[in-house]
């Protein structure tokens, strides 16, 4: 039987739910004021945006987005001139949004571990292959581009 491994999306959803059920279970620490939990809604949106925006680059390069599977391509174009990372950072900024919406400051716990676990799970896997499949030429892309920003 092959080995299923979780992807982000999955962290991500995982986070999200952290986030609302947090602010749920403890409605008493909602502290921010209802204009400023609008905003949430404008990073929400930003994040999606990051995420749409860099997987319709690997769809044009024809290369997979799922950190578990072997890329054929580098993607150096749009998000990725300035983050190598720029889904991942995407979905931080979509759950730090999410923080915001709910209104308790608890709920930044949901980005910070999404970070902890794209930081130390998913991106050395994926530099690790991305470095054995492309060489030098994701070596120089590394040393001109910042992980996150």
């Amino acid at each position: 039987m092959a080995k299923r491994n979780i992807t982000p999306p999955v962290y991500l959803l995982a986070c999200l739910l952290l986030a609302v059920g947090l602010a749920y279970a403890l409605p008493s620490l909602r502290i921010l004021p209802l204009a400023v939990r609008y905003m949430g809604l404008l990073l929400i949106a930003v994040g999606i945006w990051l995420n749409l925006w860099a997987d319709h680059l690997f769809r044009h390069k024809k290369t997979t987005v799922k950190p578990f599977e072997e890329p054929v391509a580098l993607v150096e174009k749009g998000p990725y001139l300035f983050s190598r990372n720029p889904m991942y950072l995407g979905m931080i900024v979509l759950l730090a949004g999410a923080a915001v919406t709910v209104g308790t400051p608890l709920a930044l716990i949901s980005p910070l571990l999404f970070f902890i676990v794209a930081r130390f799970h998913f991106i050395p896997t994926e530099e690790k292959a991305l470095e054995e499949t492309f060489g030098e030429k994701f070596l120089d892309y590394s040393s001109r581009v910042r992980r996150w920003l």
